[in-house]
């Protein structure tokens, strides 16, 4: 992946990454690509679609999911991670390599338990809309 979608994720993964409360909680554990064999707990950017936004070509929106996940024996660790995040992402001013960021929101938030009753899962949709410089 390079270009737009490159650039906003690495934004994500960096501000994540440099957020007090999030490395509180999952240290440098912020993945833009989910690791073969995850260290608990750990963020990672999960799927991502862009699109035009509006008239201008030159205006992408980008939507982005992250997943905060647990294996604390709760779902209480993925609910703080998940909320770190929320607060970290929401409304932030990231700095986005050849773009500029015109919004940046979280427009979902999800905790629950996995199948295995063993992980927790916090999701997260993330919208961002770009242009170019």
């Amino acid at each position: 992946m390079s270009g737009p979608d490159a650039a906003i994720a690495a934004a994500l993964v960096e501000a994540l990454k440099a957020a007090p409360a999030v490395s509180a909680l999952v240290a440098a554990r912020v993945h833009a690509d989910a690791p073969r064999h995850p260290l608990y707990p750990c963020v990672s950017l999960g799927r991502q679609e862009s699109r035009p936004a509006g008239p201008d070509a030159d205006a992408l929106e980008h939507l982005l999911t992250l997943t905060c996940a647990s294996k604390f024996g709760g779902p209480e660790e993925a609910r703080a991670v998940t909320s770190a995040v929320r607060a970290a992402l929401h409304n932030a001013p990231l700095a986005v390599t050849g773009r500029r960021l015109v919004t940046l929101r979280v427009t979902y938030a999800d905790v629950f338990r996995a199948a295995d009753r063993e992980l927790s899962l916090g999701v997260l949709r993330v919208r961002a809309v770009t242009e170019a410089l």
